[in-house]
């Protein structure tokens, strides 16, 4: 028997009806903050500030007309469009429309479309791209597998987990096969003649106080040694948390890492701690990704790529269906009222190969600018098996974040089915409950670029 636990967000219908209580608690909270904000307050916020807080405004709920959102467009994705109140317009911003390779003869045109934009270049979309059956199984191999160790996880560093996963035992309590026990800080388990360090991390991986921006030296080759001998030390448990319910830990997971290990306090990887893996599913589906771009559609003669930095070796695009190979990446699990804030992608030596996106779960507003963030943003409506990739030194090193999740967005086939139409997907109920609240998106990346050895490179 699977225990049923009460809704973990608020739908897009509540906070859209005015009568409804979700829509007057944001509004009080609204008044409550701005009532002393200075009438001046945004003069200074550079266009991509400015977009991060439009969208991730709580009241008023923001207006998406103006975010592209393809699937409005799209007659099959009619019941997903129809979810939620969010809905953006598939005309919002100009696009032009490639097709994608056939994933079975060669380099021929097949009729699966993507999307690249005008002004940049090396930036794809490709709407629905995963099948409801493979988003299915990504996010159980997101949750079941891979956030567990040997993966490092956000909740790592403060909490004694359970060896096989903090999901895994979740799942065992779900189903009455387990008690609902707490799982304590590591913190609590150290000596206590050692004093606490200060100032220490929350459980999300954050320090107390005013976010602290770094902004880490890109790497390249050339400074590859430096940075794999730069000293990256592990980030201390917080000496303030108390046992907390597996259940309750649950909804805390942020990330978890895939390949290489990214150090978040340096925002450099630590190569001393070996490549990792990248599961066989997520590789596929990243390869064949791009296999199936044409790149010559992407780049040649696009509006923005006149003076794009390749590096001394010149583009190296036309080798990409060969050389593509990813080796790091992480796994975000956003939360309804979470948001990743503009940032730039600068600790792959491999500068210019394919960042692949994969959204899985609730929708989301996603923001791409230019090379600082004085450049406006394009806003882009991302729903569950949209795939964007990032491409080239203009994108690859473009702002980019998330400002916000989308409430009530689920799509219709991440819903439980019969478990007497299905026996394997006879828990998926407590993946769906979960996901109501939740966005997972899978990203991978390639660190180094085709035919560098980082142990030869180290021993010299």
């Amino acid at each position: 028997m699977i225990a049923t636990t009460s809704a973990q967000s608020t739908s897009a219908d509540d906070i859209h009806d005015p009568s409804s209580a979700a829509y007057k608690k944001a509004r009080r909270k609204y008044f409550k903050s701005t009532r002393n904000r200075p009438p001046q307050v945004d003069a200074d916020w550079t266009p991509f500030r400015a977009a991060e807080k439009k969208y991730k405004a709580r009241f008023p709920p923001p207006d998406l007309s103006d975010v592209l959102d393809l699937a409005a467009a799209d007659p099959a994705r009619g019941d997903e469009v129809a979810r939620g109140k969010w809905k953006g317009r598939a005309d919002a911003v100009p696009y032009e429309e490639i097709l994608l390779r056939d994933a079975h003869s060669g380099g021929s045109k097949g009729t699966r479309r993507a999307y690249v934009f005008p002004g940049k270049p090396g930036l794809v979309l490709l709407p629905s791209y995963v099948s409801p059956t493979e988003q299915r199984r990504l996010i159980r191999w997101a949750l079941s597998e891979q956030a567990r160790h040997p993966n490092e996880t956000n909740l790592d560093t403060h909490y004694v987990l359970p060896p096989d996963g903090l999901w895994n035992q979740y799942m065992r309590v779900r189903k009455g096969e387990s008690e609902d026990v707490e799982i304590l800080p590591r913190a609590a388990l150290q000596s206590h003649a050692q004093p606490p360090p200060e100032p220490t991390e929350h459980a999300n991986g954050e320090v107390p106080g005013p976010r602290k921006l770094i902004s880490n030296e890109p790497a390249s080759p050339e400074n590859f040694a430096k940075l794999a001998t730069t000293p990256k030390p592990p980030a201390p448990p917080s000496a303030s948390l108390h046992p907390v319910l597996t259940s309750a830990l649950v909804p805390r997971l942020r990330w978890a890492n895939v390949g290489w290990y990214y150090h978040w306090g340096t925002k450099q990887y630590d190569f001393t701690r070996g490549p990792g893996e990248i599961a066989g599913m997520v590789r596929k589906v990243c390869k064949g990704v791009v296999k199936r771009i044409p790149w010559e559609r992407v780049f040649c003669g696009r509006e923005g790529d006149e003076g794009m930095d390749w590096g001394p070796s010149g583009p190296d695009w036309m080798d990409w269906q060969e050389t593509y190979e990813p080796d790091a990446g992480i796994v975000n699990f956003y939360q309804t009222k979470d948001t990743l804030m503009a940032h730039v992608d600068r600790s792959e030596l491999s500068a210019t190969s394919p960042l692949v996106s994969m959204s899985l779960g609730c929708a989301a507003v996603f923001l791409i600018g230019g090379l600082t963030r004085d450049d406006p943003p394009t806003p882009i409506l991302l729903r569950s098996g949209d795939v964007v990739v990032m491409s080239g030194p203009a994108c690859r090193r473009a702002y980019h974040g998330v400002p916000r999740i989308l409430e009530g967005t689920l799509p219709p086939h991440l819903e439980s089915v019969d478990p007497q139409e299905s026996e394997e997907e006879a828990d998926w109920e407590i993946y769906e409950e979960y996901l109501r609240g939740t966005r997972v998106n899978v990203n991978v990346r390639q660190v180094f670029p085709k035919g560098f050895d980082p142990t030869v490179d180290l021993k010299q």
